[in-house]
């Protein structure tokens, strides 16, 4: 098998994760669910992961704590200019509205598409390190190294055990679709679910636990890492001009300071 270093890598892959929206309003921050480290498995620093706010267009590795005094700032005015609504509906949403998962024929203005590698290996490519592929391939990752945004935790990673790590929807389609995405052509729905901007492999129950929900009522468990999150959900807001809710909205802000 070809063996490629992390630091070498290229590209980005994604998971689909749920598909119920969770609905919670009120603004107590979501309950903890584990800290950044956890029985037997090695906390991760940020390894290669890159701070968002430098990391507009999400093709580098990660997501990257968000801790000085200046960069809070800068987070909180991103956040700012976050448009916000209620709901609408989730009538009529479907997976498939959004494109097949993992294709590489999103419209080419979308990072990585049309390199001939699928989005959930290039995701893999981007975030993973001590990648091995499949004999004969550079674009099938069989194992990696993990450092887990989402939990602080390493995963050792094998494609045997493909669910450990899933590459969520910061902004989840679903609450896409209620935002505002049903009225959208078929390509910007493909475009947002491809998006390496709105992807990241995380560890897979984590993820699972999440659902479709927004900020106001799911936040990753490491919490050094929540304004990170809330950065990359208003990026992904900011992109497609899609709102966030208000209770979403304030508790991005909460987790940068605000």
């Amino acid at each position: 098998m070809t063996r490629l270093r992390g630091g070498a890598a290229l590209a980005v892959a994604m998971v689909f994760t749920g598909s119920a929206l969770v609905g919670c309003e009120g603004l107590a921050p979501p309950a903890d669910s584990g800290g950044a480290s956890g029985s037997g498995v090695p906390a991760a620093g940020d390894g290669r992961a890159v701070n968002p706010l430098d990391n507009p267009d999400g093709t580098k590795p990660g997501l990257a704590a968000i801790t000085s005094s200046a960069d809070k700032k800068r987070a909180r005015a991103l956040i700012e200019k976050v448009a916000t609504k209620g709901r609408g509906p989730k009538t009529g949403y479907e997976r498939d509205k959004f494109g097949y998962a993992w294709m590489d024929s999103a419209p080419r203005d979308v990072p990585f598409s049309h390199n001939g590698c699928d989005s959930r290996n290039d995701l893999l490519k981007r975030d993973g390190e001590d990648l091995r592929f499949r004999a004969g391939s550079d674009c099938v990752v069989t194992s990696l190294t993990l450092n887990d945004p989402y939990t602080g935790k390493v995963i050792e990673w094998t494609k045997s055990h493909a669910i450990k790590v899933q590459i969520d929807h910061v902004m989840p389609l679903s609450y896409d679709w209620q935002m505002g995405a049903s009225r959208w052509t078929k390509d910007k729905r493909e475009s947002i679910a491809n998006d390496p901007l709105n992807l990241v492999p995380v560890d897979g129950p984590t993820n699972g636990s999440k659902g479709d929900s927004g900020p106001a009522s799911w936040l990753p468990p490491n919490k050094r890492i929540r304004c990170a999150y809330s950065v990359r959900f208003a990026q992904v807001s900011l992109k497609y001009e899609l709102a966030v809710t208000a209770a979403d909205k304030e508790m991005m802000l909460e987790q940068c300071g605000g």
